[in-house]
């Protein structure tokens, strides 16, 4: 969030703070959101640079075109291991799921 945003809010009486304090997460909570957050989005960005449709991809994956739309929402019900074999089933090797892995606590817009 900018600066002159988070100013305004604040004089406007809000309180500003992060997705994790408003949630009461704790640190290793929040890192396992942000871990899922990340491999949801380079699910579908590998999907898209694929130029795969989600019915397409669920086909690949054995699944169904729901199912990887609530993989690309971080929905509660996927689990990372459905996420890292989406990514693999897909080509991207070791070296790229780590990457994603680690790239995962990169700042999101608000």
């Amino acid at each position: 969030m900018k600066n002159t945003k988070r100013k305004r809010l604040e004089s406007a009486g809000w309180r500003v703070g992060s997705t994790a304090e408003f949630l009461g997460l704790n640190d290793e909570e929040a890192a396992i959101v942000e871990l899922k957050l990340g491999l949801a989005d380079a699910v579908k960005e590998k999907r898209v640079s694929r130029r795969l449709t989600q019915e397409q991809l669920g086909k690949l994956l054995g699944s169904s075109q729901s199912r990887v739309a609530k993989i690309e929402a971080a929905d509660r019900s996927v689990s990372i291991d459905l996420m890292v074999r989406s990514l693999i089933r897909m080509g991207a090797n070791r070296k790229e799921v780590a990457s994603y892995i680690g790239a995962s606590g990169r700042s999101r817009a608000a």
